[in-house]
C-alpha cells in the first residue's frame, strides 16, 4: 500500500468513525424517549406535571424504572436521593425541579403502599395529590 492510498483511507475513517458516534448519540438520545414509566394520562391530573418533571429529569441519566422500582417510601430518603442526583453533573435537575419530582415520588410511594407489597409498578392510580399533599 503506497503513502497516497493510505493517505486517502484517514478522511474515510472519520467518516466512518464521525457516522458511529453520530449512530451511538441518537440511540442514547432516543432511549430517554423511549416509552418507559407510567402512562400520565392515568394519573390524577394534579400529579401529571410533576410526573412530566419527573420523566424528563430523572431518565436523563437512569431508566424510569430504577426510581419507580426502588420501593423507597420515607421522604427524607427521596429527599436525600434527589438532591443527590441533581449534584450529578449533567443531571439537568435544577433547584426548582426538586419541589415537583418529590411531590411526585410521594405521591408515588403512597400509592405504592396503597397497593400493597405484591402489586407491580404499575399505570392505573386512582389515589389524588389532595390525598398526599405533601410541601416540599
Amino acid at each position: 500500500m503506497s503513502v497516497s492510498s493510505f493517505r486517502g483511507s484517514i478522511p474515510i475513517a472519520r467518516a466512518l468513525t464521525a457516522a458511529w458516534a453520530a449512530l451511538v448519540l441518537e440511540a442514547s438520545c432516543s432511549s430517554s424517549m423511549r416509552s418507559e414509566g407510567l402512562d400520565p394520562s392515568t394519573l390524577p391530573a394534579e400529579v401529571r406535571d410533576d410526573y412530566a418533571v419527573f420523566a424528563r429529569r430523572c431518565s436523563k441519566c437512569h431508566s424510569l424504572a430504577r426510581p419507580l422500582t426502588a420501593a423507597i417510601s420515607d421522604d427524607s430518603y427521596w429527599s436525600m436521593y434527589v438532591t443527590r442526583m441533581r449534584r450529578q453533573p449533567g443531571s439537568g435537575i435544577s433547584q426548582e425541579d426538586t419541589a415537583p419530582i418529590l411531590r411526585f415520588l410521594h405521591y408515588y410511594s403512597l400509592e405504592q403502599r396503597r397497593q400493597g407489597p405484591a402489586a407491580p409498578a404499575s399505570s392505573s392510580t386512582t389515589t389524588s395529590r389532595s390525598e398526599s399533599k405533601r410541601t416540599f
